[in-house]
C-alpha cells in the first residue's frame, strides 16, 4: 500500500497530461486548457496548474487556478487581457500577496472558473504549487477518509490549506504550518 500512495503523491505537476485520465473536472479542464491553447498562451510565464483541482479535493464552486511567473508584470498584464479579456466574466487587478506585486485574473469558460495568478516569483517557489505538494502528499498518505474530511469542510466553506490545518489537529496559521511539512517532500 505504501508504494501505491508513493506513485500516486508523484504526479508531474507541471505537464497537464495527467488531468486527461482524471476524475471528471480534471477531464473537463484538460479539455478546456487544450481547446482553448491555455498553456500555451501562457507558456512564457511558466504556468503550472495548482489548488484543489489537480489533487482531487474540489468542490462544486472550485475554480481552475494558473500560477504563473512574470519578470515584466506589464507584459504579464496585457497578455492576460489581449488574451482572456474579453470572456465571460473577466476581471483584472494588481494586488500586493505575501509582500509580492501580484496580478490576479479570473474569467469563466463554460461552467469553468479560472483564475490566473501571477507573481515574479518563479512557479515552483509559489506557496500554492509548494501548498499543494504537501496537501497531495498527505492525501496519499493518509487515504480516502483524510480525503472525504477535507472535502466535507470544503463544502462547509473552509479555504483548503485551513481545512488541512483542522484535520491534521495543528496550531497558528496553516499557511506557513503547512510548508514546515514540505521537509517530508525531500
Amino acid at each position: 500500500m505504501k508504494n501505491l500512495s508513493r506513485s500516486k503523491s508523484m504526479v508531474d505537476f507541471t505537464s497537464i497530461s495527467y488531468l486527461g485520465n482524471g476524475n471528471l473536472k480534471q477531464r473537463t479542464a484538460y479539455e478546456i486548457l487544450t481547446k482553448y491553447g491555455i498553456m500555451d498562451i501562457l507558456q512564457d510565464f511558466d504556468p503550472i496548474i495548482v489548488g484543489t483541482i489537480p489533487i482531487g479535493i474540489d468542490i462544486d464552486s472550485s475554480d481552475l487556478d494558473i500560477i504563473c511567473f512574470w519578470q515584466d508584470q506589464n507584459v504579464f498584464r496585457q497578455t492576460l487581457i489581449k488574451y482572456f479579456g474579453r470572456l465571460a466574466d473577466f476581471l483584472i487587478r494588481d494586488v500586493c500577496i505575501n509582500n509580492q506585486s501580484t496580478t490576479v485574473a479570473n474569467f469563466r469558460i463554460g461552467h469553468l472558473e479560472f483564475e490566473i495568478f501571477g507573481q515574479n516569483v518563479p512557479s515552483k517557489s509559489q506557496f500554492g504549487y509548494r501548498h499543494m505538494l504537501v496537501e497531495n502528499r498527505l492525501l496519499a498518505e493518509k487515504g480516502e477518509d483524510f480525503r472525504k474530511e477535507i472535502i466535507v469542510l470544503k463544502q462547509r466553506g473552509y479555504k483548503t490549506e485551513p481545512a488541512f490545518a483542522k484535520v491534521l489537529g495543528m496550531e497558528g496559521d496553516p499557511y506557513p504550518e503547512l510548508l514546515k511539512l514540505e521537509i517530508l517532500d525531500a
